[in-house]
Order: C-alpha cells, then sequence, then structure tokens
C-alpha cells in the first residue's frame, strides 16, 4: 500500500466522527492516534525487554530513563504492559487504560500529547460512546517498521496533515505553506550545493525553522535531499508558538526519526531555544505584518544590552510588523563562513522591501544585509499563493558563502506571472506553480542571468504563448496578425544600487526686508540661518558624487540653497516593482475618440429599442 492509500484508510476513521465532530476538528483525533499507534508497532519488539528492565531498576531507586533508551535504541519507550490492542480486551475501562497507556511514555513523548491537548479528546470520544470504535479501528492498522519504513510514514503523516489544513482553511495560513513555495525555496537553498546533492557523498548537514508550524519546510528539505542524494543526513531544528502546530512538527520529526529534543515550544524571539546554535541551511515564513509588542520589553533589551553580539544589532523594525526581527535572527545563526558557511530562505511581505527612509530601523537592517553582501537574490511570487492573504509576497534568499560570481550583486527575479489556477480555491489561495514553473524560476535563479519574458499574443489580444529569453538570446517574432510583448523577469544589481543619502537642502531665512538673517552667537555667528518652512530633502544614490549631484539638481532651482552635512543619512531601499516596471505609451486621442464614438453610437440605438 503506498503512502496515499495508506493515509486515505487512515483518514477514513473521520466516517466514525462525522456528526460529532465538525470537519476541522477531525485532525484533533486522527493525528494523534496515528502517532500512538506507530509508537505502539515501533515499541513492540523491545516492550518484554522495557517491562523487565523497569521491574528490575524498581528495586535499585535508579532512574530508569537512560536505560530504557538505549533498550530501545532511541529516545522513546513506554513502561505499561498495554498498547491499543490490549485496550480493547476491557472495554468498560477503556478511558481509564487510555489515560495511563499515554502517561507511560518517556517524557518527550508525553508532551506531544499534552500539546494536542488528548485528553479532552478522550474524554469528547468517550461521552459521544466513539472511544472503543476509534481504537479498534486504529489498532486494525499495521504500522510496523518493516510494513511502513520511517521515510514512507513521514510521507503518510505529512498527507494527513495536508487533509488536516485543507480542511480547516480558515486558520491553515498560520501554520501552514503551500507546498509549491516550500520546493521553490528549497530549490534555491540547495542548487549551488554540488558536494550535497551529489549522489553517494555521505554528507550530514543541519537544517532550521524558527517558525516551524507543523513542520512542512523541514520536511520537505529532508525529502529533497534524500531523493538527489540518499546517503545523506539531514538533521532538523525547530521553534514554534502554537501549542497544536508544535505537537505535530514534533511528531512528524518523530516518525521520521529526528531526535524530537532539537524541536523546542515558545516564542523565537523573546526565547531562543536554540541559542548559540548555528545552521547550515535555514528556512522560515514568519506571520505577516504581525506586531510584536507583546515580546517588545525582550527585544529591545538584547539589543541595547548585547547590541551585535546579540541578534538585533543592526536595528528594530517599527512594532506593527515584526518580521524582519526573523530575518536578523536567522543571520545570527548562520554558520560562519570559516566553517562552511550557511545559506537561508525566508518569506516576506513587501514591506521589508521599502519601508522607512535613511536612519530607520528597517533602512538599518537593509544596509546591514546589503553591505555585508548576504543577499544573493529576492524573487517576487505570483499573488493569492497564500492561505489567509492575498498579497504580494518574497522570497529572500541569503547567504554568507556566495560564489565568486555572485559576490557584491543582487538578483531580483519577478516570478509573478509564474502560476496556474487551481480547481478550487483554499481561503485566499487561488493559484499556484506547476513543477515546469517553479523549475523556471530555479534556473534563472542558478543560472545567475539577466532574462525576459515574451508574452505572444494573437489577432485578439489573447495570450498564446509564454517564453523566457536570456541575455543575449533573440526573442521569438511575431507572426501574421500576433504581438510580441517583453517584460524583465530577471535582473542584477550592484548591492550599492540600492543604497542612497538622504541630505537636507537648507535655504536661508529672510527677513521682512528680504535680507538674509545672520546668526549672532557661538558656531552659527555671521552665518545664515536655515527657514524650517523651505527646509527640504533629496535622495542621492551612492553612485553619485553628492556635490555634483547638488550643483546640477538643486542649485540650478535654487541658487542659495546648501547642504546641511550634520543631517546626511545613508539608507538602503529594494524598490522591486519599479525595477520591472515597462511603460507602455497610451493610445493616441484619435485612437480613443474613434471608440468613443462606436461606444455613444452603440448606447443610443440601445436606447431608441428601449423607446420603441
Amino acid at each position: 500500500m503506498n503512502h496515499q492509500a495508506l493515509s486515505s484508510f487512515i483518514w477514513s476513521v473521520a466516517d466514525l466522527l462525522r456528526g460529532d465532530y465538525k470537519q476541522s476538528e477531525y485532525g484533533k483525533v486522527i493525528l494523534p492516534f496515528t502517532i500512538l499507534r506507530r509508537l505502539d508497532c515501533v515499541l513492540e519488539a523491545t516492550k518484554p525487554t522495557v517491562l523487565s528492565e523497569v521491574a528490575s531498576i524498581g528495586k535499585t531507586g535508579l532512574n530508569p530513563d537512560p536505560f530504557l533508551r538505549r533498550i530501545t535504541g532511541q529516545s522513546v519507550y513506554n513502561t505499561s504492559p498495554l498498547d491499543l490492542v490490549k485496550l480493547l480486551g476491557d472495554q468498560d475501562n477503556i478511558r481509564k487504560n487510555l489515560y495511563d497507556y499515554v502517561a507511560a511514555f518517556s517524557p518527550e513523548v508525553r508532551d506531544i500529547f499534552e500539546r494536542f491537548d488528548f485528553h479532552t479528546q478522550i474524554e469528547r470520544l468517550a461521552k459521544s460512546d466513539l472511544l472503543y470504535l476509534v481504537t479498534e479501528k486504529f489498532a486494525n492498522i499495521d504500522l510496523h517498521p518493516e510494513v511502513v519504513d520511517n521515510a514512507q510514514m513521514g510521507l503518510v503523516f505529512e498527507e494527513l496533515i495536508r487533509k488536516f489544513a485543507e480542511i480547516s482553511n480558515e486558520t491553515a495560513g498560520e501554520h501552514f505553506t503551500p507546498r509549491e513555495v516550500i520546493r521553490l525555496m528549497v530549490n534555491l537553498l540547495f542548487i549551488e550545493d554540488d558536494d550535497v546533492l551529489q549522489s553517494g557523498n555521505a554528507v550530514v548537514r543541519t537544517i532550521y525553522d524558527p517558525t516551524a508550524g507543523t513542520g512542512g519546510m523541514l520536511s520537505v528539505a529532508g525529502e529533497f535531499l534524500l531523493e538527489h542524494n540518499p546517503a545523506s543526513r539531514l538533521n532538523m531544528f525547530g521553534q514554534e508558538l502554537n501549542d497544536e502546530s508544535y505537537a505535530i512538527c514534533k511528531a512528524d520529526m518523530l516518525i521520521k526519526g529526528q531526535d524530537i529534543g532539537n524541536i523546542v515550544a515558545g516564542n523565537t524571539l523573546s526565547d531562543d531555544g536554540h541559542g548559540g546554535r548555528k545552521f547550515d541551511y535555514m528556512l522560515s515564513n514568519p506571520p505577516f505584518g504581525v506586531e510584536w509588542k507583546k515580546v517588545e520589553k525582550a527585544v529591545r533589551k538584547e539589543h541595547e544590552d548585547k547590541g551585535f553580539d546579540g541578534r538585533f544589532g543592526p536595528g528594530l523594525p517599527r512594532v506593527s510588523d515584526g518580521s524582519m526581527l526573523f530575518l536578523l535572527h536567522l543571520i545570527s545563526k548562520m554558520r560562519l563562513a570559516a566553517d562552511g558557511g550557511a545559506r537561508f530562505g525566508i518569506v516576506l511581505n513587501g514591506s521589508p522591501l521599502f519601508t522607512g527612509g535613511a536612519g530607520s530601523g528597517e533602512s538599518e537592517i537593509r544596509r546591514y544585509v546589503l553591505e555585508n553582501d548576504l543577499v544573493e537574490a529576492i524573487v517576487g511570487l505570483p499573488t493569492d499563493m497564500f492561505y489567509n492573504t492575498g498579497i504580494a509576497t518574497y522570497v529572500w534568499i541569503l547567504s554568507n558563502r556566495k560564489p565568486a560570481h555572485r559576490k557584491g550583486q543582487v538578483q531580483l527575479i519577478d516570478a509573478s506571472s509564474f502560476w496556474q489556477k487551481m480547481r478550487k480555491s483554499l481561503g485566499s489561495k487561488r493559484k499556484e506553480m506547476s513543477d515546469d514553473q517553479i523549475a523556471d524560476v530555479t534556473k534563472l535563479f542558478g543560472e545567475f542571468v539577466e532574462a525576459q519574458l515574451a508574452t505572444v499574443f494573437n489577432a485578439q489580444g489573447k495570450e498564446i504563448g509564454l517564453h523566457i529569453v536570456r541575455a543575449g538570446e533573440r526573442a521569438p517574432e511575431a507572426q501574421a496578425g500576433q504581438t510580441v510583448k517583453l517584460a524583465p523577469i530577471s535582473r542584477i544589481f550592484k548591492n550599492e544600487d540600492f543604497g542612497y543619502t538622504t541630505i537636507t537642502v537648507e535655504r536661508p531665512l529672510r527677513d521682512e526686508h528680504g535680507e538674509i538673517v545672520l546668526g549672532v552667537k557661538g558656531k552659527q555667528k555671521g552665518k545664515p540661518q536655515a527657514d524650517s518652512a523651505l527646509r527640504d530633502t533629496e535622495n542621492v544614490p551612492l553612485s553619485d558624487d553628492i556635490k555634483a549631484y547638488f550643483e546640477r539638481e538643486v542649485l540650478p532651482h535654487a541658487s542659495d540653497a546648501w547642504i546641511d552635512e550634520e543631517k546626511s543619512k545613508v539608507g538602503y531601499e529594494i524598490p522591486f516593482n519599479r525595477n520591472f516596471y515597462v511603460f507602455e505609451p497610451p493610445r493616441d486621442l484619435h485612437t480613443i475618440d474613434e471608440e468613443l464614438k462606436t461606444v455613444s453610437a452603440n448606447i443610443m440605438k440601445m436606447l431608441e429599442e428601449l423607446a420603441e
């Protein structure tokens, strides 16, 4: 039985729940019971030895935990003689016995069931006379490791998580990133690492997600690496705030044979669960536009007390949107370049690209990542890609081990037209990226080339073809009646192209006679005084000489102006959309006039017909 058939078979338990549970609540029962049955089967072989060891160690007063872990060969054990099959032998006491059975697991596993609030589900099932039926259904599912290995079990559990997320799509966006977005990010993360992807190369790498959700990003990364190099191993780490999502993620890691101690609960910004640890790869989809007021005190304290020795040295964004704090957090977790370096991908909305002028927290963060040459690429995704928002989103790829040909440069890729319509919308998600479209974007990134998208239209203006035209290639020629439109989709810039100096331009204050007012005290004595009403600012690109710019752009219009040097500030912004804008000249007035006459004539004709 393949993983999809097995997950469908497990999900058929929902037939028992229908009526007593809402659809969106099925996962609360099915996911923890699936974990319970898998552990049942995994621990079955070592169960007699564990029980014997518990009995003998109990007489000595020693802590049995390390001995039991050694017996099972993992961080999981259960000290109860019960399992799901034995529970069925005492129908009248199944509720109490199930409590006892779950309580006998090792602490990490008990934590999973507590976060699932499994006791509440046991009570609810018992009151609905469903507890025995559900337990019986799962007891009859064979999930022994020799029948379903870790890799297949991981796929089964992921499929169950996906079903759970889809039917509860009103909240899916909180803990579920669209699969194709993760696949794109994972592709971009690994494409330049031939040593990791080379089949047979037994590399071990670490990957981390500070907003792990249900663990989807970690899982897809693991699948990708195993597919390309079965000899490799990816040790997964994560942190998650939401209890249920944390439980699902931890359970998924348990089923995949990962160390579940690497998945930590709590708020990443105020309480870093992996303090001092560095990683090879990282992925994150932090919440968009969510304020960080709850953790403001802790974050500001770290910023002020530790500076660049902490996570938030470069600056703090406005309290209304904390997504850039996760960007800084990930930077602090990058393995040092001297130790092999790191690369990470993070999904952000448009705000971090341009919000905040020179000197603001956002601008200082952009300045830090660009001046330290950390940004490899930014990919603009189509709108309506996520379950809980339709806004434009962007994938940032950062690395402290850029290949030589990328150093000092940033690639912007506009993938907003790379989508296909979904057969059925899920919440705000109406679009998806196909495998071919993901491959096209990955290739553009991997080749590090500038390119245009040629769109071919027929005589009726309907789109009939799309072609990626790389720099140096010829665009397709329009056939009879066709038109071809070209628009940039991949552009490469120098880091400093996004920088500017904001200069403050002052004009002299004049008295009622039009005479310039001069200072009478201190440093200002004898100098023209500035008129605050005439004060203005100019953003001068870093590539321009400020004096030359001032003489060229300001003095011809205000010959008495000067620059207040003390107020000059360097800023950075990434005007993503402006760099892909293609000007289309408006139609000539004669054509518009003729169209209006035609429309007016049609309206008059229809009115005359109505009057008859």
